[in-house]
C-alpha cells in the first residue's frame, strides 16, 4: 500500500509541475553608456514595468509573462533629460527565453531569443 501511495503521490507532483510550468521570459536590461538613464519604462502586451534608475554598466533583471501578441515599447531618459523611445521586439503569448534590451545615451537596442 506504502508502494502505491508512493507512485500516486509521485505522479500527482509530475503531473502538477507540468501544470505550473508558465511562459515567462527573462528581460534584461544593460545600460551601456558612461552616464546614468533614468525613467526607465518597458511596455509589453497587456502590462509594463519600470526601472527609476541605471548606472554606467549596471544591469537591471525582470521576468514577464506576455499575455498576448505585440512589440515591446522602450522609452527612458538619457543623463540630459531627453526622452528616447524605441520599439522592441514582438512577443507572445507562449514564449519563454530571453529578451536583452541595451540602452546607450542615444537609443535602445534589443535581442529576443525565445522558443
Amino acid at each position: 500500500m506504502t508502494l502505491v501511495r508512493a507512485v500516486l503521490i509521485s505522479l500527482l507532483l509530475i503531473a502538477l509541475g507540468g501544470c505550473l510550468h508558465s511562459h515567462v521570459i527573462q528581460v534584461t536590461v544593460t545600460n551601456t553608456s558612461n552616464e546614468k538613464i533614468s525613467n526607465i519604462v518597458i511596455d509589453y502586451p497587456e502590462a509594463t514595468f519600470g526601472i527609476n534608475i541605471l548606472g554606467p554598466g549596471k544591469t537591471f533583471q525582470y521576468k514577464i509573462k506576455p499575455t498576448a501578441t505585440g512589440a515591446l515599447k522602450i522609452e527612458f531618459l538619457n543623463s540630459h533629460a531627453v526622452d528616447h523611445a524605441s520599439a522592441g521586439p514582438v512577443v507572445h503569448k507562449s514564449d519563454e527565453g530571453s529578451i536583452e534590451i541595451k540602452l546607450t545615451q542615444d537609443g535602445a537596442t534589443s535581442e529576443i531569443k525565445v522558443r
